[in-house]
C-alpha cells in the first residue's frame, strides 16, 4: 500500500502528532495517557481529529465515541475552520459511500447550528442541498421534514445578515448572504421566497432600486420561478423581459441560469427550447440545463432524447455536449434509469463527450447506492424528528 503521511490533533489544534502510515493497521500510543475516563466522557474535554487542516488526500471515519467527541468539540468551537470543513465533508462523503449513516451526518450538521463563518457555512449549504435532493428519492415521506431541518440550520445566520448590505459588515458576510438566501429559496422557505418576490417586483418597476443589488438577484429570481406555472407565468415573462432588455452580460447569464428552475412541464420545455433561438449564444445554452430541478428531470430527459440530433448539430463543440449530458443525467438516482440512459447513448456516443457520459453514469450508480443505504436506516425518521424538536 501507499505510505500515507498522517497528522493528528487531540484536544487542541496545537497538540499534534505526525507519523507515516506504512501498513494497513497501526497503533498510535501516548495520546490519551494524560486524560482519564472522566475527561473522555465530558463534553469536548477530549477529542481526536485526523488530517489536521485537511492537508492530506484521504477521508477519515471515526467510531461512535470519537464522532460524539468531535460533535461536542464543534459545538464548543474548539476546531479550526479547515478542520470543521473537513469533518463535514468527510461525513458527507462517507454517507454517500455507505460507510456512515445519514443519521450520523444529520447529527453532525446539527452540531454546526451556531456556525456563522462563510467558508464553513458554504460547505454546509452544499451538503444540505445534496442531502435534500437525494432524500426526494431515498425517503420521500421525510423529504419535507429534512428540508425544514436544514431551513432551521441556515435561517438564524441568514436572518442576521438579511437582504440588505450593511456598512460595517465584512466582505465574507457580503459573500455569505446570497449563498444562504439561495439555499433557503431552494429549500422552499416561504418567508424568504415571499421577500424575494416582493423585491423583484420593485426591481422590475425600477431597475435602479437599491433593494435588489446584483449579489441577491439570483435568490429573488429563483423566488419568482418558484411560483411560476403555465397558468401563472407573469414572473417568467418578466424575467424574459429583463433578459432581453439588459445590456449587461452577467445579468443576462443570471436570468438564463434560472429559467428552467420550475416544476411546470410546459415552462421547462419552453425554457429548454429557448436555447435553439437566436437570443441565446451557443456557449451560454448549458446554463438553462444546469438549472433543471429534480421535479422536472423526466421532462428534461425526454426533451434531450427527442432533440438529440438537433442538439449535436447545433452544439457541435464537445465541451457543450458534455455539459448537456452531465446536467441532465446526474439528476437521476436509480439503476433502472442508468440502464435506460446507457441504452439510449449506446449508438450515439461520440469521443468528445464519452468521458462525461461515463462519469455521469457513475454518479447515477453512486446515487443509487446512497438511496439504497438511506432506505435501510431504521432510525432515520426518529433522528429527523428529534433534531427538529431540538431546533
Amino acid at each position: 500500500m501507499w505510505i500515507v503521511p498522517i497528522t493528528l490533533g487531540y484536544n487542541s489544534h496545537d497538540m499534534q502528532k505526525r507519523f507515516l502510515l506504512k501498513h494497513k493497521f497501526s497503533d498510535i500510543k501516548g495520546i490519551n495517557s494524560q486524560y482519564d475516563d472522566q475527561d473522555r466522557q465530558n463534553s469536548g474535554n477530549f477529542w481526536i481529529k485526523l488530517n489536521i487542516d485537511e492537508t492530506g488526500f484521504y477521508r477519515v471515519k471515526y467510531d461512535d465515541e470519537l464522532t460524539t467527541a468531535l460533535r461536542n468539540a464543534l459545538q464548543m468551537k474548539k476546531l479550526s475552520l479547515m478542520d470543521k470543513i473537513g469533518i463535514v465533508e468527510d461525513a458527507h462523503a462517507l454517507s454517500i459511500a455507505g460507510k456512515q449513516t445519514l443519521s450520523s451526518l444529520l447529527h453532525l450538521l446539527y452540531a454546526c447550528r451556531d456556525e456563522d463563518d462563510f467558508s464553513v457555512l458554504s460547505h454546509i449549504n452544499s451538503v444540505t442541498s445534496s442531502v435534500a435532493k437525494i432524500s426526494v428519492d431515498a425517503t420521500p415521506e421525510l423529504a419535507g421534514e429534512i428540508k425544514q431541518l436544514f431551513i432551521k440550520l441556515l435561517l438564524p445566520t441568514a436572518e442576521k445578515l438579511g437582504w440588505d448590505p450593511k456598512n460595517s459588515e465584512s466582505h465574507l458576510d457580503a459573500m455569505l448572504r446570497p449563498v444562504l438566501l439561495v439555499g433557503l429559496v431552494q429549500l422552499g422557505h416561504d418567508k424568504t421566497i415571499s421577500e424575494g418576490v416582493r423585491r423583484f417586483q420593485i426591481f422590475f418597476d425600477d431597475r435602479n432600486t437599491s433593494l435588489l443589488p446584483p449579489d441577491t438577484r439570483k435568490a429573488a429570481y429563483l423566488s419568482v420561478m418558484h411560483n411560476v406555472s403555465s397558468t401563472n407565468r407573469s414572473g417568467y415573462d418578466a424575467l424574459l423581459k429583463i433578459y432581453r432588455e439588459s445590456t449587461e452580460v452577467e445579468e443576462r447569464l443570471n436570468v438564463l441560469g434560472i429559467l428552467s428552475s420550475c416544476q411546470d412541464k410546459d415552462i421547462v420545455l419552453e425554457s429548454l427550447n429557448f436555447i435553439f433561438t437566436d437570443e441565446v449564444r451557443n456557449q451560454d445554452a448549458y446554463l438553462v440545463l444546469r438549472s433543471v430541478i429534480i421535479d422536472a428531470r423526466e421532462t428534461a430527459w425526454s426533451w434531450l432524447k427527442e432533440n438529440w440530433d438537433r442538439i449535436t448539430k447545433t452544439f457541435a463543440a464537445s465541451a457543450i455536449l458534455s455539459d448537456y449530458v452531465k446536467s441532465i443525467v446526474t439528476l437521476f438516482t436509480s439503476k433502472e434509469k442508468e440502464a435506460e440512459i446507457s441504452q439510449f447513448f449506446a449508438t450515439r456516443t461520440k469521443p468528445g463527450f464519452k468521458r462525461a457520459l461515463k462519469q455521469s453514469l457513475e454518479n447515477v450508480r453512486i446515487s443509487a447506492r446512497w438511496v439504497d443505504g438511506i432506505r435501510g436506516e431504521a432510525e432515520l425518521a426518529q433522528t429527523v424528528h428529534d433534531l427538529l424538536i431540538k431546533l
